[in-house]
């Protein structure tokens, strides 16, 4: 028997498929876009809710998307600022 019936077939490739290649790389350039937006998305999803309830406009939580200096701006208004919602009794 030759050596070639106890390797697998991938084993017995000298050099890989490229098209394969090409396919696991798409995949995953796809999967890691999807959880950068939903790394992005589900803060300012969060943060707007808190606006909303709070009483302040909702579209304020966009301000989140400035870099370095948005997400403190954004807690700032939210721990220092005057609630518009007011206190419920």
């Amino acid at each position: 028997m030759s050596l070639a019936a106890f390797l697998p077939l991938a084993a017995l490739q000298t050099k890989p498929d490229e098209a394969a290649l090409a396919g696991l790389m798409a995949v995953g350039c796809v999967f890691w876009i999807f959880l950068i937006l939903l790394a992005v998305a589900f803060p300012i999803f969060c943060f707007w809710r808190i606006f909303t309830k709070a009483g302040f406009n909702g579209a304020m939580a966009l301000i989140w998307l400035v870099p370095v200096i948005g997400p403190v701006v954004v807690l700032c208004i939210l721990a220092f600022g005057t609630w518009p919602g007011g206190q419920r009794s």
